[in-house]
């Protein structure tokens, strides 16, 4: 047996003893996942200093600070989320108990992403143990000192039964996929959420695939351009640009391309000073391979901004194309990087049906002050999530699902969405053995008398206030006396 199918193996058993359902034991698990991101702050942004150069201020900032936050929601909600959620009823089930309540799915499999090692990875655990799941936190190879770090300190904090951590590459992820879970959560790239997904039907597991794609930026001519381009470029220079919901190229009319360009260019030099390369808030690609993949998408487009790359440090300056064609190598797949295409159309018009040519992405972004263009772009365009006037910070209101379509991926996370993404949400109806009179229409013999009343009873709503429990009640009434007709010959006018 192979080391995977120990701990998934160990995993399952730990499930089955009951101890991750109970909500003092989910409390206790997220308040000691809150102590490890306390006390172990030095030690997780040594590690991503050294995987993706960010300095210690930023790994808070887009790391831990939304995880204390996700977390602490989840502390003070979980009864609330856990109870049962009372649902409305029909004529046929008002004296019954009917609810939805959520349980476990059982094992979890949580495949993190390198570009925000511990946001997209603890942020589904925390829906996990919330939940009551057990969970294999599985951290991405590429960030090794990342992963190095979550094997051996999260151990120390969590029930390590319940919430073990597997290293390893390619190899050590194939063998977990064959075994069977309850639900897989992965965080990457449509290419490998393919293969998950290909996996997970062996099982019949169900998945949510939080994936990427080519996230359009679209600016109004007649917006703030000089707003819009701060927000822009913040957006996407942020972790170098390899962010999933990063702008991953602008259309924009071509009357104020170079206006864009120019605005551009003074952000970049205001967040990154003249010489990024030394700026403390500037961070690396993640390896020399994909700094390759990067560099080989700027063969046939302008540089208008930047340009400047460093193999050896993996350093590719923010960097801004002109003119370039939809045919270019860089539009052919996500960047996951810093270049910035600008792309010209005509207008709003234009700039939809370009939009709707390709697959609908994770993140759609307008610039505009005209409340009509925002709708319209709304109304006739599909992406997992779209923001007006701003870039990313969707993903920070918990509130809000997460998540993509098509194939930007599929299922949602975030606050009470991964908890309920997690769980079972179970219907629930209690019936009394009593007034089973009220049953009489549905038993055999059946006769259109009693088709008549399953009409009534299913096909008519009512608010139940206080009118509609005196109909109710006049409706019961009713019933009751067609049944005693029926059972004892009562004549006509006893129940007309």
């Amino acid at each position: 047996m192979s080391r995977e199918q120990q701990v998934v193996a160990a995993a399952r058993r730990a499930f089955q003893t009951g101890r991750s359902r109970c909500l003092e034991h989910r409390v206790r698990q997220l308040k000691n996942l809150q102590r490890f991101l306390t006390e172990r702050r030095d030690d997780i942004a040594q590690a991503i200093k050294k995987d993706l150069n960010k300095s210690p201020v930023v790994v808070q900032m887009y790391e831990t600070l939304g995880l204390e936050e996700e977390i602490g929601l989840a502390i003070r909600k979980l009864k609330e989320w856990a109870a049962p959620r009372p649902v409305e009823k029909n004529l046929l089930t008002v004296s019954d108990t009917v609810y939805v309540k959520a349980e476990p799915l059982g094992l979890v499999l949580i495949i993190g992403a390198w570009n925000y090692p511990w946001a997209v990875t603890l942020q589904p655990l925390v829906g996990a143990i919330a939940a009551g799941n057990a969970a294999i936190i599985k951290p991405s190879e590429v960030c090794v000192h990342t992963a190095k770090v979550m094997d051996e300190l999260l151990p120390l904090y969590l029930d390590k039964e319940l919430y073990p951590v597997v290293t390893g590459g390619v190899p050590e992820t194939q063998e977990l996929l064959r075994q069977k879970f309850d639900h897989i959560f992965y965080t990457g790239n449509s290419a490998v959420g393919k293969v998950i997904m290909a996996a997970a039907a062996e099982h019949l597991t169900p998945v949510t695939l939080e994936l990427g794609g080519k996230s359009p930026c679209y600016i109004d001519s007649k917006c703030d351009v000089t707003i819009a381009c701060r927000r822009v470029a913040w957006g996407k220079f942020t972790n170098c640009g390899q962010t999933c919901i990063a702008p991953d190229y602008i259309l924009c009319e071509p009357a104020i391309q170079q206006r864009v360009i120019q605005e551009l260019h003074k952000a970049i030099k205001e967040f990154y000073t003249d010489n990024p390369k030394t700026c403390p808030d500037y961070g690396r690609i993640i390896n020399q391979r994909h700094f390759k993949r990067i560099m080989s998408m700027m063969e046939d487009s302008t540089i208008a901004v930047g340009g400047d790359t460093d193999e050896e440090d993996c350093f590719i300056a923010p960097t801004v194309l002109r003119d370039v064609k939809p045919d270019a190598k860089v539009m052919q797949e996500e960047i996951f990087g810093p270049l910035l295409p600008i792309l010209t159309v005509d207008g709003l018009d234009e700039a939809i049906r370009f939009i709707n040519k390709g697959e609908k992405p994770l993140a759609l972004y307008i610039f505009s002050n005209d409340d009509k263009v925002i709708k319209k772009m709304r109304d006739e365009t599909s992406s997992g999530g779209l923001l007006a006037n701003d870039c990313l910070v969707h993903f920070s209101v918990n509130s809000l699902p997460f998540g993509g379509v098509g194939n930007s991926g599929m299922g949602s996370y975030h606050g009470k969405h991964t908890f309920d993404q997690l769980s079972h949400l179970r219907g629930c109806l209690i019936k009394a053995l009593k007034m089973e009179g009220m049953n009489n229409m549905r038993y055999p013999p059946h006769t259109a008398s009693k088709l008549g009343w399953a009409r009534f009873f299913v096909l008519k709503g009512f608010n139940f206030g206080l009118i509609g429990r005196l109909m109710l009640l006049f409706a019961a009434a009713a019933v009751l006396a067609a049944i005693a007709v029926q059972k004892y010959d009562l004549p006509h006018k006893f129940y007309c």
